[in-house]
């Protein structure tokens, strides 16, 4: 349990100073593996149940008044305790959580190539890389691995936009090209130019799906390496799907392949449906 709250007053609390750093600076924990900024109990709930330890949590002085919160930090190293209007300055939220910490990232694992993998090929947007990050957690998929030019995975803007997906995955980031050779499970990509319609296909198990950057798409060097490229089928006529929407509906075909079949329970009613697929 941690000590009692430790009362902040000072903007220029070294412990403050590395979160506004963390703000302005999304990707500067990779240069100095400086500490990682969670806002939010969802987020740190999310993060203690992985087994993760948290170094610092910080609060709003009033939210010091719920039992739930006092319990949840308790389970930090040191609790710093601020002014709300202190705390406010360290949020990029309309309405801040008034809790958060600062945690400890740790070292990347090997880069594994027998896993099913999302490769994202400089995803910029934030929030559309935490969205894919989800959905790779939620569809079974353990390992995700950004090229150079992809937004920072681990910044306070992708964090909250994984929702805690961050802690069930295995991820690598920064890499370039040649840093992919271990990746030898077939690669599939999406084109818009492609032939081949995605729910028409036959997909390796397991593979590794590419995303591409939000208008131009996955590098040519990269889709010369894939096994496959296919379309989704888009009947509304829209141009293009959004990256992060396109990669659930890929990581979910890959699910649905995957797994076999629930039949359905005795005395269930027939939808009149044809099967899927």
């Amino acid at each position: 349990m941690t000590a009692d709250p430790q009362p902040i007053r000072s903007r220029d609390n070294p412990s403050l100073v590395q979160i506004r750093r963390a703000l302005r600076d999304p990707g500067a924990y990779r240069r100095d593996g400086a500490p990682l900024w969670l806002e939010g109990d969802h987020l740190l709930r999310a993060c203690l149940a992985r087994g993760w330890a948290l170094q610092q949590v910080l609060m709003a002085e009033s939210a010091w008044a719920r039992a739930e919160w006092r319990e949840l930090a308790a389970q930090a190293q040191r609790l710093l305790l601020l002014p709300d209007a202190l705390f406010k300055e360290l949020s990029t939220l309309e309405s801040p959580a008034s809790i958060g910490a600062l945690v400890e990232r740790p070292p990347s694992p090997p880069l594994r190539g027998d896993v099913p993998t999302v490769l994202l090929d400089r995803v910029q947007d934030a929030g559309n890389v935490g969205s894919i990050l989800r959905s790779a957690a939620a569809l079974g998929v353990p390992q995700v691995v950004a090229l150079k030019g992809t937004a920072a995975l681990w910044s306070p803007k992708v964090l909250r936009a994984g929702m805690g997906a961050h802690f069930a995955l295995q991820l690598h980031e920064g890499l370039e090209l040649d840093a992919l050779q271990a990746l030898t499970l077939p690669w599939v990509a999406t084109s818009s130019h492609a032939t081949a319609l995605l729910h028409r296909c036959t997909l390796p198990q397991p593979c590794a799906w590419v995303f591409g950057h939000e208008g131009q798409g996955v590098a040519a060097e990269l889709l010369a390496r894939c096994a496959m490229s296919l379309r989704i089928a888009q009947p509304g006529g829209e141009e293009s799907l959004n990256v992060a929407a396109a990669a659930a509906i890929c990581l979910h075909e890959s699910l649905r392949q995957r797994e076999p079949p629930i039949a359905p329970a005795s005395g269930a009613r027939s939808t009149g449906l044809p099967p899927p697929g």
